[in-house]
């Protein structure tokens, strides 16, 4: 198992053995401050959460993959319930249910108000510290998929000073998350770099809509890096978006205002900066601030605002990734061997945009489904040569400074808007970056990640989702379809 967030813990404690590579770095799931999307509540149902999701999906959204997401949900949360996990209730002890961008219901369970995240990682970390069936590789992460013959049957490994190793497994899972880092500005913390997804292309794996990146519309803007997350639940208690002036700019943008699909705010956000009016969040009217949103004002605090006397500046910044490797709802990939879960995977079920809160019960649900697969198609055979790219062997894991000039290429030309000259670019740069950028490890993943971006955005000349084109600022319907890339595998050498 290539991942201990969500979606990787929920795998390793369901098969009857595993091991779990456990990176430094955490991932995207410690962070997250939304919450668990879920039909459970009076008045809800499964269809009514998987009709919401299909709606803001920009009609790409696999519906077999949607209905199972939905149907799944219940079970998942009440399985992680059962673990030990405590989400918020009211003085009766009933569930709290929030409200957020695209759901036409309150469906959202949160803990510890905006600390979802880390109860979830809390409960799945302290089960897997508890299992006796599941051995944990802290400080290692994957740096390369491992072949014998046409199947996957392991990963090569690294610490932190550069140590390498060679793992054997009878399947890798990859639960690797998103790729955010790839970008200047992001909600992402460090780790969340897109190993996993470009491990899997180097390898020959198809990979699937890598145009649709999404954009958080309420990042804290104020210079940090990873920029704070201003959850979207905040809007659903009634926090409003207003301009320099004071004025509110989203009720002229979409009817559903300020929970509007996160692409439409996003847009409206970039634009009133664009045209330097600003943009803030005010929740000035929400009560009890720092008790119902603590991690939030623990940020604004930190960087000198207070949400409770004054609105805070926003910015939209990258946070979540439709794309990656191509895989079913049970994880299989187009490689023998190879599973996929989690942000790194990509199943359809957002489509080209993610509704909100899905995130944290994509891997609850599909790494239980995930586990179920592997466990039955595992390969214990053993025999003839195992192979790796060279580089992984070689490489120092250390980026130079052109990793930080792709970035910011990255978000001011393939960013929130997106225009042709633009993308050609950025695709040229690349181009110029490439041999410096592959002299690192995390510099090679970057370019690796990059060179499935930039052609997937060109491709799609149409504006879909949260991929938005401002030369071609419509749908086409001859385009609602997702992208499939098959990428060529690099050449490999045998490893002891």
């Amino acid at each position: 198992m290539v991942g201990a967030g969500v979606a990787g813990l929920t795998v390793a404690l369901a098969l009857p053995r595993a091991t779990v590579l456990v990176p430094e770095e955490p991932g995207s799931t410690w962070w997250a401050q939304g919450g668990i999307a879920v039909a459970m509540a009076e008045g809800d149902d499964p269809d009514l959460h998987a009709a919401d999701t299909v709606e803001v999906s920009g009609g790409l959204a696999v519906e077999e993959a949607v209905q199972i997401l939905t149907e799944g949900g219940p079970d998942a949360v009440e399985r992680l319930m059962a673990l030990g996990a405590n989400f918020d209730t009211n003085d009766e002890g009933d569930l709290l249910w929030g409200r957020e961008a695209g759901h036409s219901r309150r469906r959202i369970l949160h803990a510890d108000g905006d600390a979802t995240g880390a109860e979830v990682m809390r409960t799945l970390t302290e089960a897997a510290d508890a299992s006796d069936s599941l051995t944990q590789m802290r400080g290692w992460k994957a740096v390369d998929l491992v072949h014998r013959e046409e199947r996957i049957v392991g990963t090569v490994v690294t610490d932190d000073r550069g140590h390498r190793k060679v793992l054997i497994a009878p399947a890798v899972v990859l639960a690797t998350g998103g790729v955010g880092r790839i970008y200047a500005h992001t909600t992402n913390p460090p780790g969340v770099t897109g190993d996993g997804i470009a491990m899997a292309a180097r390898a020959g794996a198809r990979l699937a809509d890598m145009e649709f990146m999404q954009f958080h519309p309420t990042a804290l803007a104020g210079g940090k890096d990873p920029m704070p997350l201003l959850t979207e639940a905040l809007r659903g208690e009634g926090a409003i978006l207003i301009d320099g002036h004071g004025r509110r700019f989203m009720p002229a943008q979409h009817s559903d205002a300020e929970l509007a699909p996160r692409d439409v705010v996003a847009r409206a956000i970039w634009w009133q900066l664009d045209k330097g009016a600003g943009a803030y969040l005010d929740a000035r009217s929400i009560v009890n601030f720092p008790e119902r949103f603590p991690t939030v004002f623990a940020h604004a605090v930190s960087m000198g605002f207070d949400p409770r006397t004054a609105p805070l500046p926003v910015s939209p910044a990258a946070h979540y990734f439709m794309g990656g490797i191509d895989a079913d709802p049970e994880g299989r990939t187009s490689l023998a061997g190879l599973w996929a879960v989690g942000e790194c995977a990509s199943t359809g079920v957002h489509g080209a945009n993610r509704l909100a809160s899905n995130s944290l019960l994509e891997g609850l649900v599909f790494g239980a489904t995930v586990a179920a697969a592997v466990d039955r198609h595992r390969d214990e055979g053993s025999g003839g040569t195992l192979l790796a790219p060279q580089e992984s062997l070689d490489l120092p894991l250390r980026p130079g400074p052109a990793l930080e000039e792709l970035r910011r290429l990255m978000w001011e030309r393939v960013g929130l808007v997106r225009i042709g000259n633009g993308l050609w670019e950025a695709r040229n740069q690349l181009l110029e970056l490439d041999s410096v950028l592959r002299r690192s490890l995390a510099g090679r993943v970057a370019a690796d990640v990059a060179r499935f971006m930039i052609p997937a955005a060109l491709r799609r000349s149409e504006s879909r989702g949260s991929h938005y084109r401002a030369d071609y600022p419509e749908p086409d319907p001859l385009q609602a379809e997702r992208l499939m890339v098959e990428p060529t595998p690099v050449e490999l050498t045998p490893v002891a």
